[in-house]
């Protein structure tokens, strides 16, 4: 039972009210008193069990903050974890939705990474442009704000299965589009925007969809695990097996594959997902003039919160600063006369250290562990670059740059933390800005990073980063602890007042 009025629906958290704290008891984030019973009977079932995840077991248990008990042991946010066995990744593919959302995910990111190598050395045989043939990598990136910020509010104001079906069959099309003979090269570069536009907002809509499939307890957070261990995977798997494809076949085959790869991620979103009303009760009414309204203005209200924003800075800073290194590897390799093959290994390093990483935290650490490790991760995975300044050999480099990758499980945390500040009707666009800025300020950041290194070395820019990393990140994680709500209020009757002989 939760505090509001009847059973808490599987899957899901209670509603909060509109305009009142989001955050559960259990988590330790409100600042004041749980809401009374009397007000919330229409709010707990605002959802309803129209937003329950249909077959999910019954003997897996749904880890959110409400089948704990009301006091655990605080975490380094100040966050309540509650105590008890931890839930295991066994428990989220247990969920059959999750299932079909991992098996749409690992094809989409697949098609994704050999879209790219395949429309980079298309575009490189056809224009013969070293600067062309990158910039197909570079469009993969900054287009996410745009995509971000502009569409965000379709996360919230369409049903979440149309609107990731939807935007699978627009990647296809786009797909299509790079297949056609005699297709410019402008074209291919705007087709390879409208993919990466499209990207931000099919990933906060399929991580607020996450949080109706899992809850937003445990499950989530080993769920939203499980997706980053495919993205760090796709990006190993991916470019071996698209550049071989790309040896074997012409890359207007290797694109015809990718648009198949968008199919059929639609078709098991399609199929394997449950139909759910748009978490915005608003509609879609008003036409593409109210959803750029609707968007910048829910982008407004979540960074006009500064819980909020503390943590969007913690989920941006550590991969901006991480990825410089990352971007200056290709140099650093032919520095140490390492060759294509040196380039590949140091390339490959950080995310085997992610993967590695990802996995042991998720397996093997409960949820009081994995919050503690946020603040020091988050630090630590900027720390590497200072290596850097004693010009390592290429093995030492590896090491460096598979301890990088390790940072990735402060994310447990600041996953947790996020959902239970962001308004509930807010959650799809706000899963969305959290994509589009990481990628944004990786893409600047790497761009900051070659201008960087064209005036000054790199055993002085890929330290520098280090440096100027440890003391943002420390920065933002100060303003997160100060924006952490104290201890909830304990079921222990208050103490008496001491008595003064006074009048009553």
């Amino acid at each position: 039972m939760s505090a509001t009025t009847g059973p808490v629906p599987p899957g899901r958290t209670p509603a909060r009210p509109e305009h009142g704290p989001r955050d559960s008891p259990e988590e330790g984030l409100e600042n004041g008193p749980e809401e009374s019973p009397k007000d919330s009977p229409e709010q707990s079932h605002k959802h309803g069990p129209e937003q329950s995840p249909k077959g999910a077991p019954k003997d897996v248990p749904q880890q959110s903050p409400q089948n704990g008990p009301k006091n655990g042991p605080e975490d380094a946010s100040g966050l309540v974890v509650p105590p008890g066995r931890p839930a295991r990744y066994r428990a989220v593919f247990a969920v059959p939705e999750f299932r079909a959302v991992f098996a749409a995910h690992l094809l989409s990111s697949l098609g994704v990474v050999v879209c790219e190598i395949a429309l980079s050395v298309l575009v490189f045989r056809r224009t013969d442009s070293p600067l062309l043939s990158a910039l197909t990598f570079a469009l993969g990136l900054l287009p996410y704000v745009l995509g971000g910020t502009l569409l965000s509010a379709v996360a919230d104001r369409y049903p979440a299965r149309r609107v990731l079906v939807v935007c699978d069959l627009l990647c296809a099309l786009a797909a299509a589009g790079m297949v056609l003979p005699g297709t410019p090269v402008s074209v291919l570069l705007v087709l390879r925007c409208l993919i990466a536009a499209i990207a931000p907002v099919f990933a906060g809509t399929r991580a607020a969809t996450l949080g109706d499939i899992l809850g937003e307890g445990e499950l989530f957070v080993l769920g939203r695990s499980v997706i980053r261990i495919v993205n760090q995977s796709a990006q190993l798997v991916g470019f071996g097996v698209g550049g071989l494809l790309v040896a074997v076949v012409t890359p207007r085959a290797v694109l015809a594959l990718t648009g198949l790869t968008f199919l059929g991620s639609a078709l098991l979103l399609r199929l394997g997902t449950r139909a759910r009303p748009a978490r915005d009760g608003g509609g879609p009414a008003g036409g593409p003039g109210a959803l750029l309204g609707a968007s910048l203005g829910g982008v407004r209200r979540l960074l006009a919160n500064r819980r909020v924003r503390a943590l969007l800075l913690l989920t941006w800073l550590p991969p901006a600063f991480v990825v410089i290194p990352e971007a200056l590897l290709v140099p650093y390799a032919d520095r140490l006369g390492a060759g294509p093959g040196g380039a590949g290994l140091l390339m490959c390093s950080m995310p085997i250290g992610a993967v590695v990483a990802e996995s042991l935290v998720g397996s093997l650490l409960g949820p009081r562990a994995r919050s503690r490790l946020t603040f020091p991760m988050g630090v630590f995975a900027v720390l590497p670059s200072l290596g850097f300044a004693a010009q390592p050999s290429l093995g030492w480099a590896v090491l460096l740059l598979v301890l990088t990758g390790t940072g990735i499980s402060y994310n447990f945390g600041v996953d947790r933390w996020f959902v239970a500040a962001v308004p509930e009707e807010l959650l799809g666009q706000g899963m969305t800005v959290v994509q589009a800025g990481r990628m944004t300020a990786m893409g600047l950041a790497m761009g900051a990073a070659g201008l960087a290194a064209e005036y000054a070395p790199l055993r002085a820019v890929m330290p520098a980063a280090g440096a100027l990393g440890v003391l943002c990140v420390l920065a933002v994680i100060r303003e997160v602890r100060r924006t952490a709500p104290g201890r909830p209020p304990t079921d222990r009757p208050a103490p008496p007042r001491p008595t003064t002989g006074g009048p009553p």
